[in-house]
This record gives structure tokens, sequence and C-alpha cells, in this order.
């Protein structure tokens, strides 16, 4: 049974002058927010066999920030099919994870990670309704379904894990 962990990046800032979405940097409170996730995978223990990722500039930084929370640099592959996808491109990535990967971590953006979960993930399962008000910044989706990564459709997941990071700290909230 594969696990498919989801992370959104942290937030952005909107107030670097950058000439594209793509190379917009986190702002303090997400590079604050990365490395409390970071801590928070650790200490549950989440382990990945493949990593893929969005080269934009704020996936990039989240990704530093939740290495070092970690503990150990997370080493992506880089996929820029990843950067703003649909869930249903998101789906078919997925899809192509290795067959020899127990757990993956995939690193990108919305609305694609949302609704790849609430895709996933039936209508009467527990967590899916935290999903449907948001699924802010830096917040972190764990996925499992029977059989393999090609086996992966609609309403076949559990969602086991739904953490945002004012779940986890106090000033990563959005009315913090």
């Amino acid at each position: 049974m594969p696990s498919l962990t989801l992370l959104r990046h942290a937030k952005s800032s909107w107030d670097d002058a950058v000439a594209r979405d793509f190379d917009r940097p986190l702002n303090t409170r997400g590079r604050r927010a990365a490395v409390v996730v970071g801590t928070w995978m650790r200490r549950e223990g989440l382990a990945f066999d493949h990593i893929a990722a969005s080269p934009a500039v704020r996936v990039i930084e989240t990704l530093d920030g939740v290495s070092e929370g970690y503990g150990t640099p997370i080493e992506p592959e880089w996929d820029k099919r990843i950067y703003l996808a649909s869930a249903a491109t998101l789906l078919d990535l997925v899809r192509e994870f290795p067959a020899d990967a127990d757990a993956a971590l995939m690193v990108g953006h919305n609305p694609g990670l949302e609704e790849l979960v609430l895709t996933l993930v039936p209508d009467a399962e527990g967590l899916r309704s935290e999903v449907e008000v948001k699924y802010p910044t830096a917040a972190v989706a764990v996925l499992s379904w029977p059989g393999g990564w090609a086996d992966a459709g609609a309403g076949r997941a559990t969602l086991d894990r739904f953490v945002r990071p004012r779940d986890l700290a106090e000033g990563l909230g959005p009315d913090d």
C-alpha cells in the first residue's frame, strides 16, 4: 500500500518585485512554517523513497526550510510539470512513480494539490472536510490506498493525516 505525502509550498511573498510568478520567494512566516513542518515530519517518522517537486523558487525555499527542520536534506527530482499542475496532471505523475517506492513526497501548488486530495479521497472520509474548507500554504496531507502507484484513482484513498502549520505552532495561522 503506497503512502503519498502532499506538501503545499509555504507562504510566499507578494512584496518582492519579480518578473514571473515562478520566481516568488517565501516570506518570513513561510520560512518559519517550512521549518516547523519539517520538524513535525521528522517527529512523525515520515520518510520517503521518492520525492518529486516543482522547481518554482517558493518550493525550493520551502524544501530548504523543511530540510532544516527534518534534520537531513530532502533532495527531490525537480519536475516542471508539477508547477501549477491540475489534479489530473498530478495524478498522472503519481501513477508514474517508481514501483519499488513505498512512500513518496510531492511538493507543489494549489489548486492542484487540494483538488488531487479531493479526487482521491471519498466524500464521506472524515479529514476530507478539512481539506474542503482550505488547503493552506505549508499544509501536509498523507494518503494511502490499496495496490500500487498505478492504482491511484478517484475515491480510492484514505486521508491518514492532514496538518496545517497553525496546528503546529502559534503565529502560523491566517489571523496571526
